[in-house]
């Protein structure tokens, strides 16, 4: 499921353009199944660069873009990438059974009572999930995105020399990469949370069936900015203290409350989502969590929320059934990384799905 350009080559760069992280990967196809590593590329951008999700200083991120194919001789100038936030929506809607033809024609004014945007304002996406054995009408998956959005996105791409062929959104590219590194096989109910410096993607399938996916705006930005208050630091000593460093004579155990708080909002929104999930399908319970995005790396985090929901808890590994080679690629820097590369992972993957 993408907004997808016309390309005349398969293989695409994934990259993951963050609020706080830049992150690149390049994979190939192993012949006995799965995938292999063959870029990997991070860089991190000042604060003030992408505000909420939106680019508000285009050169510099440009000028990270550029650096990481630079410094990690990407030849490939193909490149895969995700938007998410409130400018992005997507929902499964109930249509009559039609052919393609039909459907195609029909989309777009059925689209207009689900998109609370101007209808001219966005571009329009969907797939046909399947007939619905309950109401015999055909499930689709409708995706909108505001143009000015994807603009945003494809013009740093563009000023960096490279050429944006797919733009996804990043519930489906963390759905990517979930289903080829834990090939679900059972129909059990995963909530699939990227938690990353402004935004939180929630995505919960069932096996590999798409439920529902909703972006909130908190994040890794958060507890910063909380702790930034209530201790009068600047940004990277709140960054610090955050990550569990000792800052200005601060012991991490007295910042411990205000990450608490920041945690608690987190998992009310995430309460929301499964009792909305709960109430709209039948599906009686979230069997387990996998938690992705920078902030993942905040202490306790992942622990908190398997006590709160009572349900397995655990980071995600984005190199579960991707390889890579331990002298190209240190295995303790991989592993550190993990969480933060999913949704670059997933967009990478686009070239063998496509």
């Amino acid at each position: 499921m993408a907004l997808s350009l016309p390309s005349l080559n398969r293989q695409v760069v994934g990259l993951d353009i963050g609020s706080s992280c830049i992150k690149t990967i390049e994979l190939k196809p192993r012949r006995r199944g799965g995938y292999q590593l063959v870029s990997l590329g991070m860089e991190e951008l000042s604060p003030d660069c992408i505000v909420d999700g939106v680019i508000i200083s285009k050169l510099p991120v440009t000028d990270v873009i550029g650096r990481i194919f630079s410094q990690q001789r990407i030849r490939n100038k193909r490149v895969a990438t995700s938007i998410s936030g409130h400018s992005v929506i997507v929902k499964k809607i109930s249509l009559p059974i039609q052919s393609e033809e039909e459907l195609a024609e029909s989309i777009r004014w059925e689209a207009e009572q689900y998109i609370p945007f101007d209808i001219g304002d966005v571009n329009l996406d969907y797939q046909v999930l399947g007939e619905n054995s309950t109401s015999g009408n055909l499930d689709v998956l409708l995706v909108a995105v505001k143009k000015e959005k994807i603009t945003d996105h494809t013009s740093v791409i563009t000023m960096a020399g490279k050429t944006p062929v797919v733009v996804d959104v990043d519930a489906f590219a963390l759905l990517n990469a979930y289903e080829v590194n834990y090939r679900p096989s059972t129909r059990d109910t995963v909530a699939l949370l990227d938690i990353g410096a402004s935004v939180m993607t929630i995505n919960i399938v069932s096996g590999t069936d798409f439920l529902f996916t909703r972006d909130v705006g908190v994040g890794g930005n958060q507890y910063t900015d909380f702790l930034q208050k209530e201790f009068n630091l600047s940004y990277e000593k709140a960054q610090a203290l955050k990550h569990g460093e000792p800052v200005d004579g601060i012991d991490p155990a007295e910042a411990q409350h205000i990450i608490d708080s920041v945690t608690e909002i987190i998992c009310l929104e995430i309460q929301k989502t499964f009792d909305f999930v709960k109430s709209t399908t039948t599906i009686e319970r979230v069997d387990r969590m996998l938690i992705s995005g920078g902030a993942s790396h905040t202490p306790n985090l992942i622990e908190t929320l398997g006590r709160k929901f009572g349900i397995p808890a655990e980071c995600f590994d984005s190199f579960k059934n991707v390889s890579f080679d331990p002298k190209q690629f240190p295995p303790k820097v991989v592993q550190e990384h993990s969480p933060d590369l999913a949704i670059a992972i997933g967009l990478a993957l686009r070239s063998a799905d496509e």
